[in-house]
């Protein structure tokens, strides 16, 4: 009954990978792709499991919140192997992974060979009553720049890490591991985190092709997590993790109609991810609901001796998942403070009209608005540069120092090298002129001068400027814009003014928590487009805009998912 199954993924590099696979029930052969993630349905479902709604065209429907998910299994009608075995069969069905064409949404980019087992593990631990944690059995997928143990390599998006497989855990990997979560494979994303030029493609990278957004395939869904939350939005996984230097988690989740946290720098440990800037990168979780949010803080969130910035952790975080069930009630929102920043709309009416609606909301429920006096980021931005490019440098060159023997690139300057050997699969779109920036910045002073200046205008003359004067507890903006046409000839346009706080969050290194606010009318979309309504706080506040950012999905009422995802609550 246990068969050899050749997982062969399509894309440049993966094309060449093979990974034996057995899964349990099924009497197949070596077969294609196609084949592989299908046969992932032949897993036998628990009677009158929550699969048994299987849509026209051997598609089936999975719990779309991790608390469903959790429900489902603690009442029987569903077991982690049949959760991972539809996890497996959405890839194929609502992913696309072999079609080539624009409609291709291209997620995810590979499946770890061990989740059955582990759905399997996690299925009898659960029959024996000795559960691991609060994750047992849900299957979560993780950006593939986080580091998984196995046979899974970590790409970064790139060809050029193609053989970076470190055999090893990152610490929020093993985290959800000893929670019990099934790691079912790595995501896409912008490649180098969208760092490698000026004039990149959201989404894109080398070795997985390019995500496009859950609800219009047409347009961008943003990045760099941008497989994290199209799998989510999809409803391949109730959860994922991606990592946000600027904006890379809160822009994904929010025009894909998702909750997404950037937590506080020095809150969730960065051991085993790929860095681009460490004074700012940070992972973070991405999924439907800020309960499921705070769930997967939880899982992750904590001190680790191989991250010193993740020293107060332990002292200075909390009990996610409880300050949220508190929070649970609109009454909650009576009488507090919070900070406008009308200075963050943008141009699109559309943004402002809902931006509006939400605040009108907010009032309604006794919630106290102070307008924030606009203040000018422009000299933010040129330290922030400075930062990045210095930062990269390093970072990257002691990351690749120390990657497996068989990654050939030892530092930054391979990787350039490595594109331009590389350039019909590596740069068909776009070139590197970031990296090229980065080889000739260092650490020096002129660097130390500009993460200070960079910290101070985002934190003490920024974020908490604002809240002291204002006195205000946090801070509203809508997250971004709406998501923008993708054009492979061209790279993302320039923004219009809005996302002003995703900024600051991300430099200041201070809790950033996007909530779906509506979708803005688009023709030819079936629901519309999300945008996000962005909460921002002073450092460690993450547990108090968790609070807030439920409450305020109380006051906002159900919101739609995107149009092809086959919904379970």
């Amino acid at each position: 009954m246990n068969s050899d199954v050749d997982i062969r993924l399509t894309r440049a590099w993966w094309m060449r990978q093979v990974w034996k696979v057995r899964p349990a029930g099924c009497a197949t052969k070596a077969v294609h792709v196609a084949c592989v993630f299908v046969l992932a349905s032949c897993a036998a479902p628990a009677s009158r499991s929550v699969l048994d709604g299987a849509a026209s065209g051997g598609d089936c429907a999975l719990p779309l919140t991790v608390g469903a998910s959790v429900h489902a299994l603690e009442a029987g009608t569903a077991t982690s192997a049949s959760l991972t075995a539809c996890a497996w069969t959405r890839v194929a069905m609502r992913d696309d992974p072999l079609r080539r064409d624009r409609y291709g949404l291209h997620a995810v980019l590979a499946l770890d060979p061990t989740a059955q087992e582990q759905a399997a593990a996690s299925d009898r631990r659960r029959r024996d009553g000795h559960l691991k944690g609060a994750l047992d059995g849900v299957p979560v997928l993780l950006k593939d720049n986080i580091e998984t143990q196995g046979a899974l390599p970590t790409t970064a998006g790139s060809l050029a890490l193609a053989a970076n497989v470190s055999q090893r855990d990152s610490t929020v990997a093993a985290k959800l591991r000893a929670a019990g979560a099934v790691l079912l494979g790595k995501t896409n994303l912008s490649e180098w985190a969208n760092f490698r030029s000026g004039d990149s493609i959201s989404g894109w990278s080398g070795a997985g092709g390019l995500t496009r957004n859950a609800f219009d395939r047409n347009r961008s869904a943003c990045g760099s997590s941008s497989g994290s939350a199209v799998a989510v939005a999809e409803g391949i996984v109730p959860a994922a993790i991606g990592t946000e230097t600027d904006g890379s988690v809160t822009c994904p989740a929010a025009l894909n109609g998702l909750v997404g946290l950037k937590p506080t720098l020095g809150l969730v440990s960065r051991r085993g991810v790929v860095p681009l800037a460490p004074s700012q990168d940070t992972p973070g979780p991405i999924a439907h609901t800020v309960a499921d949010a705070a769930l997967l803080l939880d899982v992750i969130a904590g001190s680790d001796p191989a991250d010193s910035v993740t020293h107060d952790a332990e002292s200075r975080g909390g009990r996610y998942v409880d300050a949220v069930n508190a929070a649970a009630d609109r009454r909650m929102l009576q009488g507090v403070r919070l900070g406008v920043l009308h200075f963050a709309v943008g141009s699109d009416p559309r943004v402002a009209a809902l931006f509006e609606q939400a605040l009108e909301r907010l009032r309604a429920a006794g919630a106290v608005l102070v307008e924030i006096k606009a203040i000018d980021l422009t000299d933010l931005r040129k330290k922030e540069s400075v930062v990045l490019h210095s930062e990269f440098h390093a970072a990257i060159d002691t990351y690749l120092a120390h990657a497996p023997a068989s990654v050939s690139s030892r530092s930054l300057a391979d990787l350039i090298s490595f594109n331009k050997a590389h350039v019909g699969e590596e740069m068909p779109y776009f070139g590197q002129d970031s990296f090229e920036k980065s080889l000739t910045a260092n650490e020096d002073d002129a660097y130390r001068v500009s993460l200070l200046d960079a910290r101070r205008l985002a934190g003490a003359e920024g974020i908490d400027a604002m809240l002291s004067a204002a006195h205000v507890e946090a801070l509203l903006a809508p997250t971004t814009r709406v998501a923008w046409p993708i054009d492979l000839e061209e790279a993302d346009p320039p923004g219009d003014g809005t996302g002003s706080a995703t900024h600051l969050a991300a430099v200041s290194g201070y809790p950033h928590l996007t909530v779906p606010m509506g979708l803005a009318p688009q023709p030819g979309t079936a629901k519309g487009l999300p945008v996000g309504l962005s909460l921002v706080g002073a450092a460690w506040s993450d547990a108090r805009l968790l609070a807030l950012g439920v409450a305020y999905e109380q006051i906002r009422g159900a919101f739609p998912v995107a149009p092809e995802t086959n919904e379970v609550r």
